[in-house]
Protein backbone atom coordinates (compact mmCIF):
# COMPACT_ATOMS: atom_id res chain seq x y z
CA UNK A 1 0.00 0.00 0.00
CA UNK A 2 1.19 3.24 -0.69
CA UNK A 3 1.31 6.14 1.49
CA UNK A 4 1.12 10.35 0.81
CA UNK A 5 1.25 13.00 2.73
CA UNK A 6 -1.45 15.52 2.10
CA UNK A 7 -0.22 19.17 2.14
CA UNK A 8 -1.22 21.02 5.52
CA UNK A 9 -1.20 24.28 6.93
CA UNK A 10 1.20 24.54 9.90
CA UNK A 11 2.72 21.38 11.19
CA UNK A 12 0.17 19.24 10.74
CA UNK A 13 0.92 15.48 9.09
CA UNK A 14 -2.06 14.45 7.46
CA UNK A 15 -1.38 11.51 5.11
CA UNK A 16 -3.46 9.07 2.86
CA UNK A 17 -2.73 5.44 2.36
CA UNK A 18 -4.65 3.39 -0.74
CA UNK A 19 -6.55 0.74 0.52
CA UNK A 20 -7.57 -0.93 -2.47
CA UNK A 21 -7.70 0.48 -6.28
CA UNK A 22 -10.44 0.19 -8.79
CA UNK A 23 -10.94 0.51 -12.38
CA UNK A 24 -11.67 4.24 -12.34
CA UNK A 25 -10.45 5.30 -8.73
CA UNK A 26 -9.00 4.32 -5.70
CA UNK A 27 -10.23 3.47 -2.10
CA UNK A 28 -8.46 5.48 0.48
CA UNK A 29 -7.62 5.98 4.35
CA UNK A 30 -7.48 10.00 5.18
CA UNK A 31 -5.65 10.53 8.90
CA UNK A 32 -5.96 13.97 9.45
CA UNK A 33 -3.95 15.15 13.12
CA UNK A 34 -7.33 17.02 14.67
CA UNK A 35 -5.34 18.96 17.57
CA UNK A 36 -3.94 16.03 19.25
CA UNK A 37 -6.22 13.03 18.02
CA UNK A 38 -6.49 11.32 14.43
CA UNK A 39 -9.52 11.69 12.13
CA UNK A 40 -10.09 8.87 10.41
CA UNK A 41 -11.99 8.48 7.21
CA UNK A 42 -11.96 5.94 4.56
CA UNK A 43 -12.80 7.65 1.04
CA UNK A 44 -13.14 7.18 -2.50
CA UNK A 45 -10.85 9.57 -4.94
CA UNK A 46 -11.31 9.26 -8.56
CA UNK A 47 -8.06 8.35 -11.02
CA UNK A 48 -8.21 12.07 -12.43
CA UNK A 49 -8.35 13.73 -9.10
CA UNK A 50 -5.52 11.56 -7.79
CA UNK A 51 -3.65 12.43 -11.03
CA UNK A 52 -4.53 16.31 -10.49
CA UNK A 53 -3.44 16.24 -6.62
CA UNK A 54 0.02 14.45 -7.82
CA UNK A 55 0.40 17.45 -10.32
CA UNK A 56 -0.28 20.10 -8.05
CA UNK A 57 1.97 18.80 -4.93
CA UNK A 58 -0.89 18.36 -2.87
CA UNK A 59 -0.10 14.40 -2.65
CA UNK A 60 3.49 13.75 -2.01
CA UNK A 61 4.54 10.01 -2.06
CA UNK A 62 6.12 8.89 1.41
CA UNK A 63 9.51 7.09 0.56
CA UNK A 64 10.36 4.69 3.68
CA UNK A 65 13.71 4.09 4.13
CA UNK A 66 14.89 0.75 5.22
CA UNK A 67 17.91 0.74 7.86
CA UNK A 68 20.36 -1.97 6.72
CA UNK A 69 22.91 -3.35 9.27
CA UNK A 70 26.37 -3.56 8.37
CA UNK A 71 28.90 -6.23 9.61
CA UNK A 72 32.32 -4.21 10.61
Amino acid sequence: MKKYTLKSIGKNTDYMTIIREMEDGFVVKIVRDMDGYEDVKTDYISKELFDSCIRTGYLTEITETVKMAVNA
